[in-house]
């Protein structure tokens, strides 16, 4: 059936626009303005894109039905598993917010940045769904109802917050910025790129390390019998270990900066910050499930309650400014005037915001 459709034709890295490059690959890109049509054609071809799609599109639907189990399992009006439902719910987003973004991000470069702003978003709210999560069932016993685990939720939605609205102006905003250099200033255009990558780096691992606190002194530093240790404890170092595994392929770009070109299809950085994310997230779900269970009745009878407010109320407000804050960027992205550039169109900054 796919040998009688003409799917899209690859590209080399010579031949798209700069925002469209990706460190270390050199081959399989898709055309930089294709239509919706043969972006979704160009999932079943091999490119540089396609793991990244697969590798969280399928994951999507392994959380879901979690999701759906343990509404039909549970009495999802009982406010102990609010927490495990927002989390779950946050699972399901940000993988299919990252496979749509890889997909469509090549329909054009508002496209790119549109698509990428969701996948950010999706990404802090995933961060507040696990702050959630912690928040009700991980806080090791000496730190339950402190002071810190009162502001604890509050600190994680405002991180949640902040964190989308770094990273989409790390795109967009003034000096990071990939439209606004001089386009025949490669030196300005690549520092540009770089400094928006480290802003998105940090705006991604603050959130994570904020939201550890409590993981971290539990498994590392606690000492005594008010830690909580039990069966779920290894699954939380399983966790860790693969979650800093992940950070360190975003922020490296290895192994295809040792080899350009060689890793274009098949083993890159992103494809493999991908799997090991999504395997992060599955030892994560384990551990809290486990937490869940084992720590119900002490969490009942002395952590401070879960209600509407620090639960489902947290997540929707940080959702809400969230979408907000992809609307005001998205809006300064048509604050922009469109030229032609040999086969491709150029953009650049014509209006603030």
């Amino acid at each position: 059936m796919l040998s009688l459709i003409k799917l899209p034709r690859l590209l080399t890295i010579n031949q798209v626009p700069n925002v469209f490059h990706e460190d270390g690959i050199i081959s399989g890109y898709r055309y930089p303005y294709s239509s919706a049509k043969d972006c979704i054609l160009s999932i079943f071809q091999l490119t540089n894109e396609t793991l990244n799609i697969w590798t969280h599109f399928l994951p999507t639907w392994f959380f879901l039905w979690k999701f759906l189990m343990v509404l039909i399992k549970e009495d999802w009006q009982d406010s102990y598993c609010w927490p495990l439902l927002i989390f779950l719910l946050s699972c399901c987003l940000y993988p299919l917010a990252s496979s749509c973004a890889h997909t469509f991000s090549t329909m054009s470069e508002r496209a790119r940045h549109i698509c990428f702003f969701f996948d950010y978003a999706a990404l802090s709210f995933y961060s507040l769904g696990s702050a959630i999560t912690y928040s009700s069932y991980i806080f090791p016993e000496k730190w339950v109802n402190s002071v810190f685990h009162k502001y604890y939720i509050p600190t994680a939605i405002l991180n949640s917050i902040l964190s989308t609205g770094l990273a989409c102006y790390s795109r967009l905003g003034l000096p990071f910025i990939e439209y606004n250099y001089p386009v025949n200033n490669r030196l300005v255009e690549k520092t540009s790129m770089k400094l928006g990558k480290i802003l998105r780096i940090v705006s991604f691992a603050y959130p994570y390390l904020f939201d550890n606190i409590p993981l971290s002194y539990r498994i590392f530093l606690c000492v005594g019998e008010d830690c909580a240790v039990n069966e779920a404890t290894f699954v939380h170092f399983q966790h860790t270990a693969l979650a800093l595994i992940t950070g360190f392929l975003f922020a490296s770009h290895l192994p295809e900066r040792l080899a350009p070109g060689s890793f274009d299809y098949i083993g890159h950085s992103h494809q493999l910050f991908h799997v090991f994310a999504i395997t992060g997230t599955y030892f994560q779900l384990s551990a809290i499930e486990q937490d869940m269970t084992l720590r119900k009745q002490w969490l009942l009878t002395h952590s401070q309650p879960i209600t509407f407010t620090n639960t489902v109320g947290a997540a929707l407000l940080s959702a809400t400014v969230s979408l907000c804050i992809i609307y005001v960027f998205s809006k300064a992205l048509f604050c922009t005037r469109i030229c032609k550039d040999g086969d491709f169109e150029k953009v650049t900054f014509s209006c603030s915001f």
